[in-house]
């Protein structure tokens, strides 16, 4: 499997130079304006010659790279991409060539024709269905991330509050074992933040938020929908209980799904798809990543929310653009849209809900396994991630864990089971963790 990924990975990269070489222009006699002593003729060998240096160079690191791809198991990134017939299309059609850009508003036409807007309202459509919002009166487009994600549930919460009460300023409150952009996401908008205090098993300590909830201010709560060591779920609708019961004037719920999000709503588990369902749990907006469940090869994300929430932003019209830019980033990536348009358009949910199913049972067996061998370990409900006493520095090197540190359980690591950390992949990593605790016993 590694071989091939290795030599299919560096048969692309020559296959591209090989398009670009008969495709790329060739500058001739082109001198620039004013420097009459510079030689600027490029013949096509030696542009073919600087493209087979560069694909050496990115075979090399192609090839590092499928060495250590499928041991990779302590990060929350799905390394079964599975975009070959996409890049198959990408260099067969020439859609290479295109400098693709869905500048503006995703939902009117774009005064850039070069975009991808179309597939990604697609894309929109169906991930607001998925989680549970009306496709007629909900609003998203595609992100560059989680964190871009959770920036623009930050910034349209904290305008759709200060439309409502605009003379009490919001107030952030999200836990401290919750992804750390939303702690720098309050930095950046000004805004005061009031960090919860966790339980140990990760999850948002609802005490401590009842002490700290302010009843004169307005709420922007986020949510961990999965924490990002432990993988704990915040508990929404006692949330909501302790919002009403405080009568908060005005609050607006924002969820952090980057990983789980992914996942969740395929599990047969009714109460693990109710989680993310915005018409059961009443959230305001959601974020979830594409390079994590969906396996995209690059950042990405989802960011969803209401039209009613998107209405209150009041954003500066830009005529060049068609109008009022609802997304703070202008600029936005066309190519990645389409990504995530291929992933919808070629898995059926069926292969979705096998995907989520198998994580999570992975995850419980891994658990079940350390537990055999003596080793702590930890998994919250519906989640696909495990955390235990941390191994020794080369276990921890060679399967590119992450550490942690507790002041309960002590010094951590954690593995996210991902689509491509199989059975024989957790099987292996048992096998040689078993290895290391027999030599320090000697």
């Amino acid at each position: 499997m590694r071989t091939r990924f290795i030599s299919t990975t560096s048969n692309f990269f020559f296959a591209l130079a090989i398009v670009l070489s008969f495709s790329a222009p060739v500058l001739v006699n082109a001198k620039p304006h004013g420097v009459d002593d510079l030689d600027c003729d490029i013949s096509p060998a030696t542009l073919l010659a600087l493209q087979q240096a560069a694909v050496t160079e990115l075979s090399t690191l192609s090839d590092n790279l499928g060495c250590v791809q499928k041991d990779a198991i302590g990060y929350p990134v799905n390394q079964d991409t599975n975009l070959e017939g996409f890049y198959r299309w990408y260099i067969e059609s020439g859609m290479y060539r295109y400098a693709l850009n869905n500048v503006g508003n995703p939902l009117k036409p774009a005064p850039f024709a070069l975009n991808t807007l179309t597939q990604e309202k697609q894309v929109v459509a169906y991930f607001s269905k998925l989680y549970g919002f009306d496709p007629d009166s909900s609003f998203g487009f595609v992100t560059s991330g989680g964190t871009d994600g959770n920036l623009h549930g930050v910034y349209y919460g904290l305008k759709y509050l200060q439309s409502l009460d605009p003379k009490e300023k919001p107030i952030v409150y999200v836990s401290d074992e919750a992804h750390y952009s939303v702690k720098k996401l309050a930095d950046v908008t000004g805004s005061e933040l009031r960090l919860i205090k966790s339980l140990p098993n990760g999850q948002m300590d609802l005490e401590d938020f009842k002490q700290q909830l302010s009843s004169t201010n307005p709420a922007l709560i986020v949510s961990a929908i999965g924490t990002t060591f432990k993988g704990a779920i915040d508990d929404q609708e006692k949330i909501h209980e302790i919002v009403e019961a405080a009568k908060v004037p005005g609050a607006y719920y924002h969820l952090d799904a980057a990983l789980f999000g992914g996942f969740l709503p395929f599990l047969k588990d009714e109460k693990a798809r109710t989680i993310v369902d915005h018409s059961k749990m009443k959230f305001d907006s959601i974020s979830v990543s594409g390079h994590k469940f969906f396996g995209l090869d690059e950042p990405a994300g989802l960011f969803v929310t209401t039209s009613e929430v998107m209405n209150h932003l009041n954003p500066e019209s830009i005529p060049y653009l068609n109008g009022a830019v609802p997304t703070i980033s202008c600029s936005r990536n066309g190519l990645t849209a389409l990504k995530l348009w291929w992933k919808i358009k070629t898995t059926p949910k069926v292969a979705f809900q096998k995907q989520a199913e198998e994580i999570v049972a992975n995850a419980k067996y891994l658990q079940g396994e350390l537990q055999k061998m003596g080793i702590k370990s930890w998994m919250n409900p519906q989640s696909n991630t495990v955390f235990f006493e941390r191994p020794a520095s080369s276990i921890m090197k060679n399967y590119n864990l992450a550490a942690d540190e507790s002041n309960l359980y002590g010094p951590l690591a954690h593995i996210v089971v991902m689509q491509h950390v199989t059975r024989p992949v957790l099987d292996n990593f048992l096998a040689r963790l078993a290895t290391t605790i027999t030599s320090s016993k000697k």
